[in-house]
């Protein structure tokens, strides 16, 4: 059965930095793209990240952010352990949220879209502040 599991959330201060982890199991599948998104209170969930393939290979060369992320969050993926991170830095207060990871199984063309995932994970609580 697949799985999607985060983890990493935490307390930081403004300005720090964490790293979220998204740990994928069961799939007999390659799936065609992993994205992050959040939702604080209040609001809707956003996509924040991406990684997929092109061409359905486990070849994950495309990445993408939302622009309130761009220039300090980083996607990357451990092909052996099967996870993806996200690594957050400069965080602000604003990027309190709950952050989910969410696996694709066919293709979109936008995987910044909560519809072109049919994978999710729990979610993990993010909360920035002094």
């Amino acid at each position: 059965q697949e799985q999607v599991v985060e983890s990493g959330g935490g307390l930081v201060q403004p300005g720090g930095s964490l790293r979220l982890s998204c740990a994928l199991s069961g799939f007999t599948f390659t799936y065609y793209a992993i994205g992050w998104f959040r939702q604080a209170p209040g609001k809707a969930r956003e996509g924040i990240s991406y990684i997929s393939t092109p061409d359905g290979t486990p070849s994950y060369t495309d990445s993408s952010y939302a622009d309130s992320v761009k220039g300090r969050f980083t996607i990357s993926r451990d092909a052996a352990k099967n996870t993806v991170y996200l690594q957050m830095n400069s965080l602000k207060p604003e990027d309190t949220a709950v952050y989910y990871c969410a696996a694709a199984s066919d293709h979109s063309d936008n995987y910044l879209q909560l519809v072109a995932y049919d994978y999710w994970g729990q979610g993990t609580q993010v909360t920035v502040s002094s």
